[in-house]
């Protein structure tokens, strides 16, 4: 009898400890804005399977994050602004959503191939004598990352400061097996892993993942883009199999930017912070005209997001699109359809099989609606393209680590940088011709 008493209270408290989740999440959910699709979809999900979907709902279900816990909103500080009336359009939206205006005054440097850009990341380690901060989503252990990792000991062993952050899901078997990290912290240099998914993993909130690919060096120099470190994506000879990306390098005023998202990163990850002073920001190097645009959890509006649709609805003459993955927000995937019914040429370029089948499986209804509607899609048939750009008319190009997806649009910590000069947007546009010559044009 008594342990029947007890079975039945334990029951009663399950079932209202239950439904007080339950109608958390529900509360949760009309409080946020969210599409009517993901409502629709998380509703069914805690609905039908409550004891599982409510415990999901709250490890995955919320992108801007204001818990004591969570990764705090931060913004970045103007530096060298252009006027409002002499920028871009697109500067003016992010302006408005608390984004610094573009600053003028930098060097730009393109990397497009995999040894060039293994070159160059190499030379600026080496050339480091005050600091190294790098922040990647994916970092293989292997024979190039070996290499790198020699670099930064012996850097760190000469007294630079070194800073390496990881993705602890983007890099999980290094997070999981740290030994090839022993002789870089040995030699005086810190590591820290963005939400270990394995400690207390659900306040880390696993759906959140660090996507930025930030290369720093004596706070004046970065090496950004698509590339994260593996063999897979640069090394010091030639490979047929390695996968096609971006890096640029940006020195001057703009890189002070990326230092600010990295020590945001980083305080976070590691718990120290990166003093940083506005006396701090690098001189005038050059003449490119440039616009660091951060997103993510940590942002308190959707600017990137905003900016494109702004940039997609006021192009004139064209809209080239490189993207890895493409499964893109409806209001997105119907701004390019009207843009072309406008007169504008838009493409799409993205690899003919990506390194992700379900990725593959589910961009082809997008893909075909672009296709009915007379958009050129083109299937880079060379290795896998990882690269992530647009080019806007003439005047403005968009490069970084963001795809044209929802998870990097609206989930990720990302990092893009808007470029408005002449310079970079001819190198663009023939770096784009290049793939297109070696695309097709027709669906599985």
């Amino acid at each position: 009898m008594h342990i029947e008493w007890l079975r039945m209270t334990f029951s009663y408290i399950f079932l209202v400890v239950g439904e007080v989740f339950f109608l958390s999440a529900l509360l949760h959910m009309m409080y946020q804005r969210r599409s009517p699709t993901s409502m629709i979809a998380w509703l069914l999900a805690i609905i039908l399977l409550p004891h599982l979907a409510v415990p999901l709902y709250f490890i995955l279900g919320s992108r801007k994050r204001v818990s004591s816990k969570a990764k705090s909103m931060f913004s970045l500080r103007s530096v060298t602004d252009l006027p409002l009336e002499k920028a871009n359009p697109i500067d003016g939206v992010l302006r408005a959503n608390g984004i610094p205006g573009g600053a003028r005054g930098n060097r730009f440097a393109l990397y497009t191939d995999g040894t060039e850009a293994y070159n160059a990341l190499m030379a600026q380690i080496l050339r480091a004598t005050e600091s190294i901060f790098i922040s990647t989503y994916v970092f293989n252990h292997d024979a190039v990352t070996a290499q790198i990792l020699k670099a930064l000991t012996q850097k760190a062993q000469e007294g630079v400061k070194v800073r390496l952050l990881l993705d602890s899901l983007g890099s999980f078997p290094l997070y999981c097996l740290q030994h090839p990290l022993k002789k870089l912290r040995q030699a005086g240099a810190n590591v820290s892993f963005f939400m270990p998914i394995l400690h207390m993993p659900l306040r880390n909130y696993i759906n959140l993942r660090n996507h930025r690919k930030i290369y720093l060096f004596d706070r004046c120099t970065v090496l950004t883009g698509g590339m994260n470190l593996s063999r897979e994506y640069l090394g010091p000879c030639p490979d047929s199999r390695r996968w096609h990306d971006l890096l640029f390098c940006i020195e001057g005023p703009a890189a002070f930017h990326y230092l600010e998202i990295f020590a945001s990163d980083w305080a976070y990850a590691s718990g120290y912070h990166i003093p940083i002073t506005l006396d701090i920001v690098p001189p005038d190097q050059g003449d490119a005209y440039i616009q660091v645009v951060p997103s993510g959890p940590d942002i308190a509006r959707d600017a990137l997001y905003e900016a494109l649709l702004r940039a997609i609805y006021s192009a004139k003459k064209r809209i080239w699109i490189v993207t890895p993955y493409f499964v893109p927000v409806t209001s997105l995937q119907e701004a390019l359809i009207i843009a072309h019914h406008q007169g504008v040429d838009v493409r799409l370029i993205t690899p003919y099989d990506s390194n992700h089948l379900l990725a593959d499986l589910v961009r082809s209804s997008y893909m075909r609606e672009l296709m009915d509607a007379g958009i050129e899609v083109a299937l880079y048939q060379g290795p896998m393209l990882h690269a992530k750009a647009i080019l806007f008319d003439d005047d403005s190009a968009m490069l970084g680590s963001v795809n044209i997806d929802n998870r990097s649009l609206l989930l990720n910590y990302e990092v893009v940088s808007f470029a408005y000069s002449a310079s970079i947007i001819t190198e663009m546009n023939d770096w784009m011709l290049e793939l297109l010559q070696n695309s097709r044009h027709d669906m599985k």
